[in-house]
């Protein structure tokens, strides 16, 4: 299904738009000082993801545009438009960064020594770093070697550094181990910290490792390559095809960035690029230091400078007497992390590992935590003669190496590994738990907005729903067994979802007709309303389908965490809420004239969830819990301090504060924490 939107925002400017929202966190008076820093490195691991991810597909649209396709809806100046943007928010990142975290670190006796010279009396302490700790990890390559393929890594940091004498000077890639090491070091004196990035520390002693040399210059830089991707997620397969070609045409790994430290001179410039095979990269003068997304680990510990702590509450209350399978049998639990505790997500999987009635256990695993509790209690349900079945998704990008180390690990135990069909991710969060009691069977499971990732957890919103209800985990069950031929849907009716929402099954043609029905109250002049939370809304098609319905008199408000296409207008809104915790939910919530329905689920309106990925959307049949989600979302909609509307111009505008502030995420807390186990 395909559909041309009347009017929409490019996607890659919204994206930026977003990072822009993050940045502006760091800048925001009210924000704690080590919040600032933590949004600064945000800001800088999200720029250098859109380096790796989309500027590769822009510098390809670019270049195919040119040529006049006319399947290539892309203008000249999109990637212009691109660099704008992110050299705008690099400037106010460097402001930020220099006018308020310096003096404000400073003003609490803590000295960051960012772009300045080391302090005289802690030279030596420092050398005495360098050469016991990180000297192990300095590997120089003279620059005129002949092969460098592939080199250096993507998105490491380097010295370019020339040592000797004008009769024989060399050129040297000096890497820094911030892989290896803490990007800073901290020490003391005279009753004030010093913070040093090790870069400096490097620079500083680079004489102990070219001895006898002079140094003659020393420069940051690091490349950053394209990310693998599967581009058909985005485009159709036409597109997606030629787009592909464009970038293969490139040289070294598909290198989109070299970001270096001004000042190289020309030669030794001229030297790297041919060496390193960069004439394609796109070459972006920076500062002194690259990577600032390490700021996350910055040394120092101030409860004071920081947010205040919100303790995770336990939902539900722990009971000797009941287990948490019996609880789920009497009624609906909805868990919302990182409000309340993952605990109980933990038990539902330990209980179901060992009682000794369970007989089978299905689960998808999209992103694995790197010491995940929760597949080791799977390879306990092996171990104790469970049958275990685990669909593993080896395409979640950045997260391949970890998927795979625990998939072999699992299959080792005897849990039954599914992975995924090529080209079609399984990006649902869902768990089926059957136990057998008698000659009767019993069935619990898991639907969820978040992957079942328990330290993700602690900083992403999400919403977890313990169910017993049959319907839906009997269509549950018919998906595991689809899924486990390892075949893409063919026929959207293949199975007969009267309860799920199942992407390439039936989950647009339902959310069409959910927005369709509201369409038809409005215009019988009936109340039509329609709320819908989402990370991202990019699908025409969709959007298209609001667009017909806000012209219909349909009243629809969208929060909306990234990625946005949709332009304001009449009768639709959209809000974007950045706070201490990473807005993941999906909540889908439809009028219907008084009888509200309710759905949550795993998917985004992008064309990757909607057409190439198996994604789970779910009813919220229970009033108890209906209630508990609209009354978060009605605290989202109120919130005037962390939310912003994104306006025609795709500008990030603050919320009035009419009346009283609304910070949703702490109503939220506050709220929840207030819960009693009975509500």
């Amino acid at each position: 299904m395909s559909g041309t939107a009347t009017h929409t925002f490019d996607r890659d400017l919204s994206w930026l738009s977003f990072n822009e929202r993050v940045l502006f966190e760091a800048n925001r008076d009210a924000t704690p000082l080590l919040e600032k820093i933590k949004f600064l490195s945000i800001y800088s691991s999200n720029l250098d993801e859109f380096y790796r991810v989309r500027m590769p597909v822009l510098q390809a649209l670019k270049k195919l545009s040119k040529k006049n396709n006319n399947d290539i809806q892309q203008s000249d100046d999109l990637l212009r438009q691109a660099a704008e943007t992110i050299n705008e928010q690099q400037e106010l990142f460097g402001t930020i960064l220099k006018n308020i975290v310096l003096p404000q670190l400073k003003a609490h006796r803590v000295n960051f020594i960012y772009n300045a010279p080391i302090p005289e009396p802690l030279k030596n302490e420092l050398s005495n770093y360098f050469l016991s700790t990180i000297l192990a990890f300095i590997q120089p390559v003279e620059l005129s070697q002949p092969s460098l393929e592939f080199f250096p890594a993507n998105n490491q940091l380097y010295f370019l550094v020339n040592a000797g004498d004008e009769n024989k000077l060399a050129s040297y890639v000096v890497n820094i181990p911030s892989n290896e090491l803490s990007r800073f070091y901290e020490t003391s004196y005279n009753g004030d910290k010093y913070v040093f990035v090790i870069d400096d520390i490097i620079r500083e002693n680079l004489h102990l490792v070219f001895k006898g040399r002079g140094i003659n210059g020393c420069y940051s830089f690091k490349i950053t390559r394209n990310a693998e991707m599967d581009l058909t997620d985005e485009y159709n397969t036409d597109i997606a095809d030629l787009i592909e070609k464009q970038i293969q045409k490139r040289d070294l790994g598909l290198a989109t960035r070299f970001l270096h430290e001004p000042g190289i001179p020309p030669a030794t410039f001229m030297l790297l690029i041919k060496q390193l095979n960069l004439g394609h990269a796109n070459v972006v003068q920076g500062g002194r230091y690259h990577n600032l997304k390490d700021l996350a680990d910055f040394p120092v510990k101030d409860a004071s400078l920081s947010n205040e702590k919100w303790p995770k509450t336990v939902y539900p209350i722990f009971n000797s007497e009941l287990t948490l399978n019996q609880q789920i049998l009497e009624k609906d639990l909805l868990i919302n992390p990182p409000y309340q505790s993952y605990d109980s997500i933990l038990r539902f999987f330990n209980e179901a590992a060992t009682d000794e009635l369970t007989t089978e256990i299905y689960t998808t695993l999209y992103r694995v935590a790197s010491n995940s509790k929760i597949v080791n209690a799977l390879i306990t349900a092996a171990k104790n003669g469970k049958k275990v079945t685990v669909l593993v998704e080896l395409k979640a990008r950045f997260d391949e190496a970890n998927n795979i180390k625990w998939a072999k690990k699992m299959k080792a135990a005897g849990v039954n590994i599914i992975y995924s069909v090529t080209a079609l991710k399984v990006h649902a969060k869902v768990a089926l738990v059957k136990r057998k009691q008698g000659i009767r069977l019993q069935y619990t499971g898991l639907f969820a907005t978040g992957n079942f990732n328990e330290t993700t957890a602690n900083f992403y919103t999400d919403h977890v729903l313990m169910t017993a209800h049959k319907g839906m985990l009997s269509e549950l069950e018919m998906l595991f067994m689809f899924l486990a031929k390892r075949e893409k849907p063919t026929n959207p009716n293949l199975i007969n979802f009267e309860h799920l929402l199942v992407a390439q099954f039936n989950l647009q043609s339902k959310f069409l007709a959910l927005i369709q029905r509201e369409i038809e109250f409005a215009k019988s002049g009936q109340p039509a309303f329609i709320t819908i939370k989402l990370n991202n809304l990019e699908e025409e098609v969709m959007i298209n389908k609001l667009y017909e319905a806000a012209n219909a008199g349909v009243k629809i408000e969208l929060i909306i965490r990234g990625i946005c296409r949709l332009v304001p207008r009449q009768n639709i809104t959209v809000r974007r809420i950045v706070d201490r915790y990473l807005e993941h939910g999906r909540i889908f919530l439809f009028h219907n004239n008084g009888s509200e329905e309710m759905f949550l689920g795993s998917a985004d309106w992008m064309s990757r969830n909607i057409y190439r990925r198996i994604e789970v959307c779910f009813p919220i049949y229970c009033e108890k819990v209906k209630k508990e989600l609209k009354n978060i979302l009605t605290l989202q909609l109120k919130d005037n301090v962390q939310a912003v509307f994104i306006d025609a111009e795709m500008k990030n505008v603050p919320v009035p504060t009419e009346g009283d502030l609304v910070q949703s995420q702490l109503a939220i807390y506050q709220y929840l924490k207030n819960k009693k186990n009975d509500e």
